[in-house]
């Protein structure tokens, strides 16, 4: 990445991608297990997006509460601190080797709503110009 902008909108880019295809697995029946990944995935993106807008170093974590904290230390977002992060923290890693973890469709629907709306909120807080060079480089993808 060349400079901030351009790792802010690589963040979001890749948070969108991570939304499409766990779009595309809910709506053709599955695995939901991807589903949950994807958007664990999606949401931690997208807060690593709202670090490096603030240019803050992006830790090589999967904790969506770390990283939560981290997001609600420089930007005072209610919406973001009313949310419970702990379930979808879990699909970034261990439950991918969790052999009994099937969950069904509206578990995996309960992460993708919950990973929709962290972006939404960290979008919304956004300037717009980092949102829509984020969603042309989705476009032309």
């Amino acid at each position: 990445m060349k400079n901030k902008d351009d790792l802010v909108q690589g963040w979001l880019a890749k948070s969108n991608s991570d939304l499409a295809a766990a779009n595309l697995l809910l709506e053709s029946d599955g695995p939901y297990d991807t589903v949950c990944f994807h958007a664990q995935q999606a949401v931690e993106k997208v807060l690593k997006g709202l670090l490096a807008f603030y240019e803050l170093p992006i830790p090589k974590t999967h904790d969506l509460e770390e990283l939560q904290r981290l997001c609600l230390e420089v930007q005072t977002l209610p919406k973001l601190a009313g949310l419970d992060l702990t379930q979808i923290t879990d699909y970034a890693v261990a439950v991918r080797y969790d052999l009994e973890f099937w969950p069904d469709q509206e578990t995996a629907s309960e992460a993708l709503t919950l990973a929709q709306q962290v972006q939404q909120i960290i979008l919304d807080i956004l300037p717009a110009n980092d949102q829509e060079q984020s969603d042309a480089k989705n476009a032309s993808d």
